[in-house]
């Protein structure tokens, strides 16, 4: 029987997507035919859940909670969130300011549909977590790149933050620990990233999911520094310091009102967060920290051997990111299309990478690669990074 076709809504053309997930599926598919394949493409810690977590998690499902609750969250992780916000953020925020929601991804896309109406412009790093850009797109407004240059540690310039605000400036999205270059903001940016927004009355997103993951320097929040928590919203959750990657648990922190709003959206599109999710997100703020510092100490011992590693290629340069657990070296000296390049490395080194210009145009002649792998893996990587880029130069039908 034949299917009729129907066409879809005209917003979908404006959806994007993350690479990330992309070329995971072609390094899974190549794997699938035998390759060994060095996965460096995804943010994904590679560790186990803490031991206490999964136990609080077993614990809920033995005791039946698995049944709807509030859209919004329970009222006893809103509480343990609010608690632990203030207690890393110096804030003063209640359980009306918290919601939980299944992953960040979907913190993000309903706050942006929130807040954002078609012709409204928000200002975004470039490069940047894809899905800032594809939600804001998908829901009309535009967004306007700010360059995250190299030569300043990928640090937000506040001039050329200002030169990009117009009348029609709703929102600033921050993400620091940044993704994909793991360049952090110092305390001096974040106060002069308050007074521009004090004088041009914004509202500011700061993305602080890889808080955990400073390395030289103490985390600096915007959320807790800016001094300005009515006009600023919080996303952070579980997945990075936690390696709950799979569990899908993230939080907002945001005014009152719209987090009403964003409230509204969540009951209307998932209903709620698992119930022992939630019950195990209390486990992992209220419990133990030292699996958190392990990971963080790992991935500092990790982050100098891929930066060393990177930088002894000929043609390759690559900063010490500050935070997160990603480099992002500049091949641009080797080729200047990242993704071609980014192609090349898996299908003929069998490494698993992202090309920097999938996060935004100012990444092009970039690679982004993921510490969060073991020492064995991230040098044979580097071997194999190598060898094949020495390849790509000297075949004339690629290069």
């Amino acid at each position: 029987m034949q299917i009729a076709s129907f066409p879809l809504a005209r917003t979908m053309a404006r959806l994007g997507t993350e690479s990330a997930f992309v070329t995971l599926a072609k390094a899974k598919a190549l794997e699938a035919q035998g390759r060994h394949i060095i996965h460096l493409e995804i943010g994904e810690p590679d560790f186990d859940t803490p031991q206490h977590v999964k136990e609080a998690a077993i614990a809920a499902l033995r005791n039946n909670r698995t049944h709807y609750t509030p859209a919004q969250g329970i009222p006893e992780l809103r509480d343990a969130v609010a608690d632990f916000v203030n207690r890393t953020r110096g804030t003063d925020v209640r359980r009306e300011n918290v919601l939980v929601s299944p992953g960040g991804k979907t913190m993000i896309a309903l706050t942006l549909m929130a807040l954002l109406d078609p012709d409204d412009e928000i200002i975004i790093p470039d490069p940047a977590y894809p899905a800032y850009r594809s939600i804001a797109t998908y829901v009309g407004a535009r967004p306007v790149s700010v360059p995250l240059l190299e030569e300043r540690g990928f640090r937000l310039d506040v001039a050329m933050l200002e030169a990009a605000i117009t009348p029609k400036t709703k929102l600033l999205v921050i993400n620091s620990p940044h993704n994909p270059t793991g360049g952090i903001l110092t305390e001096d940016d974040i106060a002069s990233i308050a007074r521009i927004v004090r004088r041009h009355d914004m509202l500011v997103i700061s993305d602080e999911i890889y808080n955990r993951h400073s390395y030289d320097a103490p985390f600096a929040s915007y959320y807790g520094l800016s001094g300005m928590p009515e006009r600023s919203i919080l996303i952070d959750g579980f997945s990075k310091a936690w390696a709950m990657t799979g569990w899908r648990l993230a939080f907002g922190v945001m005014p009152v009102a719209i987090a009403e709003a964003v409230g509204a959206l969540l009951l209307n599109t998932v209903s709620c967060t698992a119930t022992f999710s939630q019950d195990a997100a209390i486990a992992a703020l209220q419990g133990p920290d030292e699996p958190v510092r392990a990971m963080r100490d790992e991935f500092l011992r990790r982050r100098r051997i891929l930066v060393d590693g990177l930088n002894a290629i000929p043609g390759v340069t690559c900063q010490l990111p500050g935070g997160a657990f990603y480099v992002f070296p500049n091949f641009s000296a080797i080729e200047r299309d990242d993704i071609k390049l980014a192609d090349y490395i898996l299908e003929q080194g069998n490494v698993a990478v992202l090309g920097g210009s999938t996060f935004g145009p100012n990444g092009r002649g970039f690679i982004r690669m993921s510490y969060a792998n073991s020492e064995a893996n991230l040098r044979e990587a580097l071997d194999r990074i190598r060898k094949t880029v020495a390849l790509y130069q000297h075949a004339p039908t690629v290069a």
